[in-house]
């Protein structure tokens, strides 16, 4: 058996009943005794020391929302992040375009919809880099892209279509397309022709990302995708030797898939690594004009779920639920928060609670609806940076503008969820958004960009405590996914993974903590690298 001792300068253990706590005894793995340094050196005399000096250890973060995978595929190409008019977005694809050798597909990412103002995304408004030869630029939110008409044209997308979902191929006045694709349905009719990278390639980025995401503070992830070839890169990737953290994978259940495909692959595992529930989407979004909302946005749309059949939807989470599996349900508008809540509620009253169940992002809630997380029929899984890197105070992004003053006044309502008594896990949405958790904790305290004094915060009111961010990060986390009786905790019997900062992050200021060092992660009672 391997033994470890790690001493720290303070171990906040997010345990009430274990305060002041110096070290963590840890045995194969599992932590077996927490207390003061001298007291657990002189019980365990052959035990090997991790000196952590005046480093401050807390339970491992998990990120609650992540895309590891799909997030390697989508990242592929410019990065489009930082272009915020169509003139900085043309130069970028126009020098992208020059790069490329012939044949090649010209690929985007991070288009933010504001560039259009008033105008709805099209190929021809993205410029001349995309005339005469293939494209996908995706937005921002993952949900839509803009392909050129030579991409159009090899996928044989040359009108509107009819889907199971309420995914779209936008068309102009004389049924032509405008090259805008909304929802994953139509995304997909362009997106399979793209050429794939080789299974070697995206398992050398995927090792890359993951280990850009341990070195930020990461331990563990909620994995909200599963698709081909999931399963064999994490097979690919533990045979070259550990994950530098866990992942827990939620394959996606779209309408019209059959809820035995979702339900076979469930405790599918490997080291570090296993399947642990079911993603599926009630709506869109609001940019896009596919969220699910009480009344219509601005432009008349967002009025219906993603899935156009909602019994379906129903019946598929009331089978997930009778076989003990977890949902992760994306629901950003109102009315679709209402609904998923209402249903979850419905099934544990009526088969007792079988599963833990979660709703993704909540970006507009009324109070009545706030309320209905005090219940915990669902934990809510919610990503700062969405609010804090996407939108504005003065309301000039196009997500404040389409969903309207009122419902504006109604979003991200983190502090409220918390206060109604909710589960609040915290997490990226990586790709769509940064994924370093220093980040996203600094911003929930602040509701600005930690690195931006001068901005204006969003709803401050609606600003976490230190410790309620980090609490996003750990306990509730756990809780979301079902797992706080053995991660979240710096605990006896718990899982020994651990992340260690320079500084206290609960006593450092929310700016200092966006840039605050990450000693190192520790899985297993293995730390990452050596201290």
């Amino acid at each position: 058996m391997t033994t470890t001792l790690f001493t720290a300068r303070r171990i906040h253990t997010m345990d009430p009943a274990v305060t002041g706590a110096t070290a963590v005894l840890v045995r194969d793995g599992r932590v077996v005794a927490v207390g003061d340094a001298a007291d657990l050196r002189s019980s365990a005399p052959d035990a090997g020391v991790v000196d952590l000096g005046d480093g401050v250890l807390t339970p491992g973060l998990v990120d609650g929302h992540s895309h590891p995978v799909a997030g390697v595929v989508m990242t592929a190409g410019v990065d489009l992040t930082d272009a915020l008019d169509l003139d900085a977005v043309r130069a970028a694809l126009a020098a992208e375009r020059d790069r490329l050798a012939d044949g090649d597909w010209l690929l985007g990412w991070g288009l933010n919809p504001r560039v259009f103002g008033a105008q709805n995304p099209s190929a021809a408004l993205l410029g001349p880099a995309l005339v005469g030869i293939p494209s996908y630029v995706q937005l921002y939110d993952g949900h839509s892209a803009v392909a050129s008409p030579e991409a159009l044209r090899i996928a044989g997308v040359d009108g509107p279509r009819a889907f199971r979902s309420s995914a779209r191929v936008v068309c102009d006045a004389d049924g032509k397309p405008t090259g805008h694709l909304l929802e994953a349905d139509a995304s997909d009719l362009v997106e399979r022709h793209v050429p794939e990278m080789t299974l070697a390639e995206h398992g050398a980025k995927l090792r890359a990302e993951l280990d850009g995401m341990a070195a930020s503070g990461y331990t563990g992830l909620h994995a909200m995708d599963f698709a081909d070839p999931a399963a064999e890169l994490m097979e690919a990737l533990e045979r070259e030797g550990d994950l530098p953290l866990r992942m827990g994978f939620h394959p996606i259940l779209s309408p019209g898939d059959d809820v035995e495909s979702v339900l076979k692959l469930q405790g599918a595992s490997g080291r570090r690594w296993r399947v642990e529930g079911v993603k599926l989407f009630v709506d869109g979004t609001i940019d896009g004009g596919t969220a699910w909302l009480e009344r219509p946005d601005v432009e008349g749309e967002s009025t219906s779920s993603l899935w156009t059949d909602f019994g379906a939807f129903r019946e598929a989470v009331t089978t997930l639920h009778r076989a003990g599996v977890n949902a992760a349900v994306h629901s950003i508008g109102d009315r679709g928060v209402r609904e998923v809540l209402e249903l979850l509620g419905e099934l544990r009253d009526a088969y007792g609670p079988l599963a833990r169940h979660r709703i993704e992002h909540i970006e507009t809630v009324p109070d009545e609806v706030v309320a209905r997380f005090a219940d915990r029929a669902a934990a809510a899984s919610m990503q700062t940076l969405h609010c804090t890197r996407f939108n504005h105070a003065d309301r000039s992004d196009s997500w404040s503008r389409r969903l309207g003053d009122d419902r504006v006044d109604d979003g991200f309502r983190w502090a409220d969820i918390r206060r109604a008594g909710g589960v609040l896990a915290l997490g990226s949405d990586w790709p769509i958004a940064p994924y370093d958790p220093r980040w996203i904790m600094a911003d929930a305290q602040l509701r600005r960009r930690f690195d931006r004094p001068d901005l204006e915060p969003i709803h401050p009111e609606q600003g976490l405590s230190a410790l309620e961010a980090l609490e996003g990060f750990t306990t509730h986390a756990a809780w979301a996914s079902g797992e706080e009786a053995t991660r979240g905790k710096v605990a006896v019997g718990y899982d020994a993974d651990f992340t260690v900062f320079a500084d206290d992050p609960l006593e450092v200021d929310a700016e200092t903590l966006g840039t605050l060092p990450v000693v190192t992660t520790v899985v297993e009672g293995v730390p990452l690298r050596a201290v």
